[in-house]
């Protein structure tokens, strides 16, 4: 190592230098001040211009605007008129480009900016809408003549409407039994052999699975209904729990409803036919009433 070399350790960092092809003629230092590299790196940066500076605020009140539209329609549950959103933007600003520009950012993402009757909301993509799909059980309580009529089908069944009156002692409206229908807990069975062929009602499976009951006999009897205080304690002597009898077959004194349903079809064949027998014999009397008319007219008076 030289002593130019050494000298140049000591004073401070090394200098880069570069070296001609012959290996003989040193270049200059990098770091002077001419180098064209240190000229680039210390040239200043143009100052944005007037028009220029007023784009870029126009562009920032423009991206403000669009982020108040999102957050108005994001937040709330309903959908907003550009009337509406007007009024959360600068006096005589236009939402419709707005909207129209976001519409297109969301186009094809989870959620869509759509219009609906004429106002703007967020909407779940159309092929996503299963993901969000929820299902809830709307559970209603039964009234307590409800509950009394079903309790009178469950141990009293195959019963008519007449009957679970008698034993309740008042009138059983029509809507109690719908709604008992509708729950799913009650069937029409057939028809009593009686005056009128009343209907005859009677339990599902889907009660026995509501009531976790394996069958109706299990039901809770005199006994069971006394320990629970459901019974009060000062009950007639002759009281009993009937015991529940839930057959599928009908009952001897049950007509199926099949052939009522047959019966009455072949009813209204038969009252269709007689009217058209009706409507034949006036045809044919007024053909023959016609007919005397014409003869009489026909007849030269006598002399």
């Amino acid at each position: 190592m030289t002593a130019s070399d050494e000298d140049e350790r000591q004073s401070g960092p090394p200098k880069l230098r570069l070296v001609s092809s012959d290996g003989q003629k040193p270049a200059e230092d990098v770091r002077n001040e001419g180098s064209p590299a240190l000229a680039t790196c210390e040239e200043p940066v143009a100052e944005p211009e007037v028009g220029e500076s007023g784009s870029v605020e126009q562009l920032h009140e423009r991206q403000r605007m669009l982020r108040v539209l999102e957050a108005l329609l994001f937040s709330t549950s309903q959908s907003l008129s550009v009337s509406k959103l007007s009024e959360f933007l600068p006096p005589g600003e236009d939402p419709l480009p707005l909207l129209m520009e976001l519409q297109e950012r969301y186009q094809g993402g989870g959620i869509n900016l759509v219009r609906v009757a004429g106002k703007w909301a967020f909407r779940t993509a159309p092929d996503l809408g299963y993901l969000l799909k929820r299902e809830t059980v709307d559970e209603r309580r039964l009234s307590k003549a409800a509950l009394e009529t079903l309790a009178i089908i469950a141990y009293h069944q195959p019963v008519t409407r007449a009957e679970i009156e008698e034993i309740r002692g008042v009138s059983t409206s029509a809507g109690t039994l719908d709604i008992l229908l509708e729950t799913g807990w009650i069937r029409p069975r057939g028809r009593r052999r009686a005056p009128g062929r009343p209907l005859t009602y009677g339990t599902t499976d889907q009660f026995l699975e509501h009531f976790g009951i394996d069958s109706v006999r299990d039901l809770p009897g005199l006994g069971e209904l006394r320990g629970a205080g459901l019974l009060s304690a000062q009950l007639p002597p002759d009281f009993s729990v009937p015991q529940p009898n839930d057959v599928a077959a009908l009952m001897p004194d049950e007509l199926p409803l099949e052939e009522e349903e047959e019966s009455q079809e072949s009813l209204d064949l038969d009252e269709e036919t007689d009217e058209e027998n009706d409507d034949e014999a006036m045809d044919n009397e007024a053909g023959d009433l016609h007919e005397a008319e014409s003869t009489d007219k026909s007849d030269p008076p006598s002399q």
